[in-house]
């Protein structure tokens, strides 16, 4: 078994380096993402692909073309769509075509993933960005399709969108605020939830400051563990100035400790101008007797000693009712009041 899961390392490496093109290329710049998809309009043809794990059956994909259908726009199904190897939706290289083949498909508007997984990354070194950067178009999904952010941002420089799969339970917060970003081209003002209930701190924001103050960058992130396995590639973004956004899920404190090392020790963290971390879903260590920091502690030593601004509690990430972040523009954060202003609409 070692010399074939060995062929098949180097394959994908020397894919990916193939791919890559020159690391003078890779950083991402203002002029690039000037380069706008255009908004989304009712009656629209969107995309619907499963670059990572698999959809089911085809009662889920009904429930899905129903949403969409709901929002006024026409879904157009993925060749592969209900194609399953193992826990993905069929091949590197099928995942692949079907993603690409939506972009260079004149009559979609956008893409949308269906649902994350994992999987993503692996098809990286099998897209041709030279079509995604010609055809430049929305893309949404988050939690795995952080990767495919990554890749556009740095490979082709147009914005995305970091928001609710096709297949999540879109209530109307997260249709409200998809919808000023990706149909309005509105920039709008996203705060920290408040408290929920009757709880005599109802209508408080729950925000946690780890460093006080503003900061302007172009915002760039997603999901936590997704965004720590690309460091070392060639599908990862320089974050220099940067507003670095972070989510993840059912991960334990130590395992979030630990990836956030990750970034602080490749220089990640030092290059960022503010951090906002939205939502860590069940991040709790369940083994009895197992002695932690918290999470807040976790974020607030790896992020107060930083200088910059950061704080945690804005509502996007593994939760209901999560909120869309536009990739890729300027936008400005406030720590203290909790609050991420958007600059710049991700369309035109």
């Amino acid at each position: 078994m070692v010399p074939n899961r060995r062929s098949f390392i180097t394959g994908m490496a020397a894919a990916a380096l193939a791919a890559a093109g020159p690391l003078s290329a890779r950083a991402p710049s203002s002029r690039q993402f000037a380069r706008k998809p255009a908004r989304l309009r009712a009656g629209d043809t969107l995309g619907l692909v499963a670059p990572a794990g698999f959809v089911g059956d085809r009662f889920g994909i009904e429930a899905i073309e129903t949403a969409v259908r709901a929002m006024g726009l026409v879904p157009k199904l993925a060749s592969n769509l209900l194609t399953r190897e193992g826990y993905l939706a069929g091949d590197d290289r099928r995942r692949a075509a079907d993603f690409q083949a939506m972009f260079a498909d004149d009559s979609v508007a956008a893409v949308m993933s269906v649902r994350g997984g994992w999987g993503c990354a692996r098809i990286l070194p099998y897209l041709d960005f030279e079509v995604l950067a010609r055809n430049p178009k929305l893309f949404v999904g988050f939690s795995d399709n952080t990767a495919l952010h990554m890749a556009i941002a740095v490979r082709c420089g147009f914005p995305t969108i970091h928001g609710p799969n096709a297949a999540t339970a879109w209530q109307q917060s997260s249709w409200n605020a998809f919808h000023a970003l990706a149909f309005e081209g509105e920039t709008p003002t996203i705060e920290a939830s408040p408290y929920p209930g009757n709880l005599l701190t109802r209508g408080a924001s729950r925000v946690r400051t780890f460093r006080s103050g503003k900061a302007t960058g172009r915002l760039l992130g997603g999901n936590l563990t997704v965004l720590s396995a690309l460091v070392g590639t060639p599908y990862l973004p320089d974050f220099s100035g940067a507003i670095l956004f972070l989510e993840d899920v059912n991960e334990s404190e130590y395992r979030i400790d630990r990836m956030l090392t990750q970034l602080a020790l490749s220089g990640l963290l030092g290059k960022v101008a503010g951090i906002v971390f939205g939502r860590c879903t069940s991040c709790a260590e369940q083994a009895a007797g197992y002695g932690n920091f918290t999470i807040y502690e976790v974020l607030d030593r790896a992020f107060a000693p930083l200088g910059v601004p950061a704080f945690q509690g804005a509502p996007f990430g593994h939760v209901s009712g999560q909120i869309s972040i536009p990739e890729g523009v300027m936008a400005e954060i406030d720590a203290d009041a909790g609050t991420i202003r958007v600059l710049e609409p991700a369309v035109r």
